[in-house]
């Protein structure tokens, strides 16, 4: 098998990108009145190789975000991975469950019932808390998972009742659009995080709110993001296989 031989202007463009992120996303916390160190940023790695991952990792990235499971998995062993936080934000389909349960910090897109108890089975078996982020459809898109806003409570009391599993906040995708109706979006959801919080319902901590990524970040932190997750702008446009 050929060894796989990376381009090093790739590399130095990569960091070059994280470093403009990083600073980009610092700006848009202080414009917004808050801390640049209350903002965590996620290093969206989908279809992206380790040899491009690993110096973006080195420069200190401490939060990482893969889309599916399997590719995950097979290039986990290649990553410089010491101290640095993995998150699932792609869809979770119910039988990829008992691979990932306990091999990632958290899944950001529980949206059933269904989903959730099957992580609460497999996270018990397997003697862990599994922490989770239930996904929003904020913009009602049939062509998204996410649960609808009208039903979102409800769900949070169902998945609060679950054992072995933990909610600590809520993520979602806006529909694509201009960044001023982007920032409507961001706004509802943030004006429903806060609501959920306030309600102190039993085992639901909003702590985390994931929304924006590469075109909208800077939007969603002025809307009160606390993780954006972002891919392309960092790493390039995605080379599909």
């Amino acid at each position: 098998m050929e060894k796989f031989i990376p381009d090093e202007v790739r590399i130095k463009r990569t960091l070059e990108n994280y470093e403009r992120v990083k600073n980009n996303i610092a700006e848009a916390a202080i414009k917004a009145g808050r801390k640049p160190e209350d903002v965590r940023l996620m290093c969206v790695t989908k279809t992206v190789e380790a040899e491009y991952i690993n110096p973006v990792l080195d420069s200190g990235a401490s939060l990482i975000g893969e889309n599916r499971v399997q590719e995950y998995l097979a290039k986990r062993d290649l990553l410089h991975l010491d101290g640095v936080e993995k998150h699932l934000i792609g869809h979770l389909q119910t039988n990829k469950v008992k691979q990932i349960v306990g091999e990632v910090d958290m899944i950001e897109s529980v949206d059933s019932v269904k989903l959730a108890k099957e992580i609460s089975k497999c996270s018990v078996k397997k003697g862990v808390i599994s922490n989770v982020l239930v996904e929003v459809n904020i913009g009602e898109e049939d062509s998204k998972s996410g649960i609808f806003l009208d039903g979102l409570e409800e769900l949070l009391i169902e998945i609060g009742a679950l054992p072995n599993v933990a909610v600590k906040g809520l993520m979602t995708i806006p529909p694509i659009c201009e960044e001023t109706e982007a920032r409507k979006y961001f706004e509802q959801m943030h004006k429903t995080f806060i609501d959920i919080k306030s309600k102190n319902l039993d085992n639901i901590n909003m702590e985390l709110l994931s929304m924006g990524m590469s075109g909208d970040y800077e939007a969603a932190i002025s809307e009160g993001s606390d993780i954006v997750r972002v891919g392309s702008a960092i790493f390039g446009a995605r080379q599909y296989f």
